[in-house]
């Protein structure tokens, strides 16, 4: 895909390269030896079994989890380096299943809070902003409403755009319509979708399927704390190499 590569010399421009990240809670073994490259404003979705390592893989990437071994840079940074995680997290944006929302403050106050407080922006030029965001994921005629006014659906939009503020080079997605009633599940992915037509490089674990299929540009499937096959979605969904992906993707797709 000539979006993917360098239009100068042909070379992969990574946004993510993982080498052998293994990460323990006490005993146990959540990541096992995990390697990957993600280019930039290439899509990636990553499935698999619960309990398999992709949420904790995601925060990783965006410093929110260390690792105890292996090597990790993000956008040309050195997560090894304390000092580089907070540079990385200006450069990577993040929605989570959960909206975490302030309920007791409106929607252009949650998008605001940390421009205002911790980047010192000026007030009038913040707001400005978060509703060109709010506008783009179309929840802007809600930015005087507090999260509980709204749908599960329209709060995940929220967060999205709290996220977009920052302009990221690096969204991520942890299962974000998880917590969603079904019938709110498309409204999210749509603006997904948005996103992705931008260029935007994404990185989204989900069992969503369906977008996996229309959007991805590849496919990675985890179980047991490692990567057990990575393709294009053509070729995880129709050919998949792994027995356990086979057994994931019937159990799925029964649904």
């Amino acid at each position: 895909m000539s979006d993917l590569t360098s239009s100068t010399t042909g070379e992969r421009v990574l946004s993510v390269s993982a080498s052998r990240i293994s990460k323990w809670y006490g005993r146990n073994q959540v990541l096992d030896n995990v390697s990957i490259d993600i280019r930039r404003r290439e899509r990636v979705v990553i499935c698999g079994p619960s309990g398999s390592g992709k949420s904790t893989l995601v925060r990783c990437v965006n410093g929110l989890e260390p690792f105890q071994r292996g090597s990790l840079r993000v956008e040309g940074r050195d997560l090894g380096d304390a000092r580089a995680v907070e540079a990385v997290r200006h450069d990577v944006g993040m929605v989570f299943q959960q909206f975490n929302l302030f309920p007791h403050l409106t929607v252009l106050e949650n998008c605001t809070l940390a421009p205002i407080w911790s980047q010192k922006r000026d007030r009038a030029a913040a707001e400005a902003a978060a509703m060109e965001w709010l506008e783009r994921v179309h929840v802007a005629a809600h930015a005087r409403k507090h999260p509980g006014q709204l749908s599960g659906g329209q709060q995940q939009r929220v967060a999205i755009a709290r996220a977009l503020y920052i302009r990221p080079k690096l969204m991520l997605f942890d299962e974000p319509t998880s917590a969603l009633d079904p019938e709110m599940v498309s409204e999210v992915l749509d603006v997904m979708v948005e996103l992705a037509d931008t260029g935007m490089t994404m990185v989204c674990v989900t069992h969503e399927m369906g977008f996996a299929r229309a959007v991805a540009h590849r496919v990675v499937f985890m179980a047991d704390g490692h990567i057990g096959e990575s393709g294009t979605p053509a070729e995880f969904f129709d050919a998949p190499k792994t027995e356990r992906a086979k057994t994931f993707l019937g159990q799925i797709l029964a649904h």
